[in-house]
């Protein structure tokens, strides 16, 4: 079991990445800007899922190596600082797109059935979060406890839970303030870049933090 200092410090640490407008919470704004609150929610819904599928590969494989090697870990963790670095980046170099984005989505009909999976499709390929999980939950691993999976498969719990509120806050943002988004540009691309000079300074984070041996 995960001591609560480690579980409290990874909470934090997740509430950090996740209030972060990345593509997940992109694409739930998207969903209910074009679509309303109710697709957002089952966005949400499926983007959890595919989330957790994420968290399930890192506990039984990936995760099992990188927490018994440093080499490995520091490799991952420098590579993974680094890709969060290029998609903050790009965030904020494309962050006048997303007035476009957003608009093509306007007007189009979907299914709850099709809202979940592509909801689960984008959780499941999240980079940022594939990233996030791959190079950060061994560090709060404790091995002195045993159970390495089953103590990711709790912190992964423990992120789901707070991802799931904090974009359920979004898309109910989002689909209230679906007029006053639409009328301007620059509210839009503000978001866009918020969230990519956030990105950047997780992935400096990621990059100066250690492994909790």
């Amino acid at each position: 079991m995960v001591s609560a200092d480690r579980l409290l410090a990874f909470a934090g640490m997740s509430l950090l990445l996740i209030v972060i407008p990345g593509p997940s919470v992109l694409f739930v704004i998207g969903r209910a800007l074009a679509h309303g609150r109710r697709a957002a929610l089952t966005t949400v819904v499926g983007n959890t899922l595919g989330c957790y599928v994420l968290i399930l590969a890192v506990a039984f494989g990936l995760g099992s190596l990188v927490e018994r090697s440093l080499l490995l870990f520091t490799a991952l963790k420098l590579a993974g600082a680094a890709y969060l670095v290029h998609l903050g980046v790009k965030a904020w170099r494309q962050r006048g797109a997303l007035q476009a984005e957003f608009a093509a989505e306007r007007g189009t009909a979907k299914g709850g059935l099709r809202t979940l999976w592509e909801g689960f499709a984008v959780g499941v390929a999240n980079p940022k979060t594939m990233v996030f999980f791959a190079a950060v939950l061994p560090q709060f691993v404790d091995r002195e406890r045993g159970g390495a999976a089953g103590q990711m498969l709790l912190l992964g719990l423990v992120f789901n839970l707070i991802a799931m509120a904090c974009d359920s806050v979004w898309g109910l943002a989002a689909g209230a303030a679906r007029a006053w988004f639409a009328r301007s540009p620059r509210r839009l691309s503000a978001v866009g870049g918020a969230g990519g000079l956030a990105m950047i300074g997780l992935g400096v984070t990621v990059a100066a933090s250690g492994r909790a041996d």
